[in-house]
């Protein structure tokens, strides 16, 4: 009998340093990217990046109202589309891919987009949103050692976050999702840190995906942004 309690009584104290753990790692997480103090500050955004993609430039930019609405503008070959999300609809104009005009956007891909709609970073918000985090231990990510976090929604939707153990910077992000009725999963990586003017430290290095690496040319924070930009263009 004691020996069972005291196996129980390990468990215990082997869970509580386990979430213990995740919040001490999620704490240092938030100090090294600027602070949740500066992350509050950012209402609106503008990023401008460019990509290669079977040897085409391609120019991307977003532009995005803090839990209202994103834009992405896509530029290549002459050709332009762009995504619109909203708290409420998502429409999609891509003539890359033989649409003649605008197009709404499935459930799931509005769903997916609309998970991103916050502009503050994910650890800062998952509390408020009913997330749950998990600390799964140390993983090796291209030769850099990470601590591995599992975050899931209240969907049930998954997120495996791998941050660098020498500086709690995000560089690597596994997600399962749902397209058109089917289980995905992506991931995307991170790199090239800066800090800006404003405090917050932002990667300046983005790829995933078929789109390959993307470089950050600039990023604005709080600039003036008509709502007329995500309204339907025919």
């Amino acid at each position: 009998m004691k020996k069972i309690a005291g196996l129980a009584l390990l468990a215990l104290i082997s869970f509580n340093g386990a979430a213990q753990t995740a919040d001490e790692i999620v704490k240092k997480h938030i100090e090294a990217i600027g602070g949740a103090a500066n992350w509050a500050k950012i209402k609106s955004l503008k990023l401008q990046t460019k990509m290669k993609a079977q040897g085409a430039e391609v120019l991307v930019d977003i532009t995005q109202v803090d839990k209202k609405a994103m834009r992405t503008d896509i530029a290549v070959m002459g050709m332009k589309g762009y995504y619109i999300v909203t708290n409420t609809e998502g429409w999609s104009f891509m003539p890359f891919q033989g649409q003649t005009k605008p197009e709404a956007m499935t459930a799931d891909d509005v769903k997916k987009v609309q998970d991103e709609l916050s502009l503050q970073e994910d650890f800062l918000t998952y509390k408020e949103l009913g997330k749950k985090i998990e600390y799964l231990g140390k993983d090796d990510i291209d030769g850099t050692e990470c601590f591995k976090i599992k975050m899931t929604n209240k969907d049930g939707i998954e997120k495996t976050y791998f941050l660098d153990a020498s500086n709690y910077y995000t560089i690597k992000v596994v997600e399962k999702y749902k397209s058109d009725g089917k289980e995905l999963e992506g991931s995307t990586s991170f790199g090239n840190y800066k800090k800006l003017d404003e405090g917050i430290v932002y990667p300046m290095s983005i790829s995933g995906g078929q789109m390959g690496e993307s470089e950050v040319i600039s990023v604005t924070i709080n600039p003036k942004i008509e709502d007329s930009i995500f309204k339907i263009q025919n």
